[in-house]
């Protein structure tokens, strides 16, 4: 049994289309421009180049390849492909390479804040930045592989599926296909459920052990690192929940235009919570990165 994977024709009125299209367009803008600043922050300062937000960039980048897919999922609104089998078949192997990239990315999040909040004293040894460029490098061949198997009978032969001219659909083994929801979906979010569960119940238990302590270290003016690790945490939460609750419904229409969304949402949530992406940010835009020396800035 296989699964047809594309999109019916809809009428739309000729105003209803250009609402749509002028939407999607904004959207994929932001997001390309928002992750491109992320990337760019991360990347350029060395005061940046930590294990989480190595994990930041990685999640940064499927964002960015996510905006710039947007520019092709308008083409599809109303059923309608006009650039080709083989760019229709692209189309859906950046789809499934980001996605795919991006579950992971959040995965090994989920295991950068256990490490920290759980076993704090061990984090510098065991989350170092070259593991962490590792397990980035593996989870986006991981995701290539993915795609591999998954459109293998696409890919020999791109539009083999269609059924009339103007078409872009894609098969997949049915078996095929509830083997990667389990593996890249179901059990990914489980992790992250369980990892977070977890290292919520340990900072809440810490905090409430440190409260005598609080006042002491305030008034020496001292950072507090579980309270740091713990905001970090607090943080990296609310991305991977909204992003995890896109995922789950990510076949509805409603809760995919929202995936879209979440990845233009993403550095939003950096700027609220992050003052190095603020400060990033304005020495970017005011072309500060440009001079000499720029990269050692301070940035924390």
């Amino acid at each position: 049994k296989n699964l047809r994977r594309g999109t019916n024709r809809v009428k739309r009125s000729p105003s209803d289309s250009v609402l749509i299209y002028v939407i999607l367009t904004i959207i994929s803008l932001l997001t390309v421009a928002l992750n491109l600043l992320v990337i760019i922050s991360i990347s350029h300062f060395k005061q940046l180049h930590t294990p989480t937000n190595h994990l930041l960039l990685s999640l940064a980048v499927s964002d960015f390849f996510v905006g710039l897919n947007m520019c092709f999922q308008s083409m599809l609104i109303d059923g309608c492909w006009y650039l080709g089998d083989l760019m229709c078949v692209l189309y859906y192997v950046f789809d499934i390479v980001v996605t795919s990239a991006s579950v992971g990315t959040m995965v090994l999040i989920s295991v950068d804040r256990y490490v920290a909040i759980c076993d704090p004293l061990h984090y510098p040894t065991k989350v170092t930045p070259k593991r962490v460029q590792t397990c980035v490098l593996m989870c986006w061949i991981c995701s290539l592989l993915v795609v591999g198997v998954l459109l293998k009978d696409n890919l020999d032969k791109p539009g083999r599926f269609n059924s009339c001219f103007g078409e872009c659909v894609i098969y997949v083994d049915f078996a095929i296909q509830v083997t990667d929801l389990i593996l890249t979906i179901l059990l990914p979010i489980t992790v992250i459920v369980i990892l977070y569960v977890r290292v919520f119940a340990v900072a809440v238990f810490q905090i409430r052990a440190m409260q005598p302590h609080v006042a002491a270290v305030t008034q020496r003016g001292k950072v507090n690192p579980k309270k740091s690790e713990l905001k970090a945490a607090r943080t990296l939460g609310i991305v991977i929940v909204a992003r995890t609750h896109c995922l789950i419904f990510h076949p509805l229409p409603f809760f995919l235009c929202l995936f879209y969304f979440n990845s233009c949402l993403n550095p939003i949530i950096y700027a609220f919570f992050y003052p190095w992406f603020r400060k990033s940010v304005k020495l970017i835009v005011t072309f500060q990165i440009v001079k000499s020396g720029s990269s050692d800035a301070s940035m924390l």
